[in-house]
């Protein structure tokens, strides 16, 4: 289902599996596996996958068929970042939408990103428990739980843990980018 996804978007965006292998510096011959179901991407091989494509790294995780608008605490779809130590859990049946919902955890003590996000939309961030500083162009914020922050995503922006615990917070993001 996956390598079908990946598949139909390559296909939909006229690349031929030389041209997107070397956009994603992966092999055509692994990306023709992967298309096949024959082998999985890491995470990191799906996101490169997904920004040459120009989609959201969870549309391919997602199923399509069922369209819902519940979503069950033990069905939400669940994708671990571990080079930036960002776990998501998504809110939303699908990115379909004008806007995406996430639950975003980073654990205690994690080492700050290097490096800043941009990307297209508005993002709010509500606190659900922990201590976050976030850092927006020029600006620097601390929050703690119940705290929120609203800004444009254009501007360069890091999160970062600065307590003793996990830091987990609320996302909405318009447009959908993962």
């Amino acid at each position: 289902m996956l390598g079908e996804k990946i598949r139909s978007k390559r296909i939909e965006r006229g690349y031929s599996l030389k041209e997107l292998s070397e956009k994603v510096d992966l092999t055509a011959s692994f990306l023709s596996q992967v298309e096949r179901d024959l082998a999985e991407p890491s995470i990191t091989s799906l996101r490169k996958v997904s920004e040459a494509l120009e989609v959201p790294i969870f549309s391919f995780l997602i199923d399509d068929d069922v369209i819902k608008p519940v979503v069950r605490l033990n069905e939400r779809k669940k994708l671990n970042m571990p080079d930036s130590g960002l776990s998501y859990e998504l809110l939303t049946t699908d990115l379909n939408r004008m806007m995406e919902l996430f639950v975003a955890k980073i654990p205690a003590h994690f080492p700050a990103p290097e490096q800043f996000s941009t990307h297209a939309g508005e993002e709010c961030n509500l606190i659900l428990s922990g201590s976050m500083r976030i850092i927006v162009g020029e600006d620097e914020y601390e929050l703690e739980e119940g705290d929120s922050i609203y800004y444009f995503a254009s501007i360069p922006h890091k999160v970062i843990n600065i307590g003793d615990t996990e830091l987990a917070f609320l996302s909405a993001i318009t447009p959908p980018r993962f």
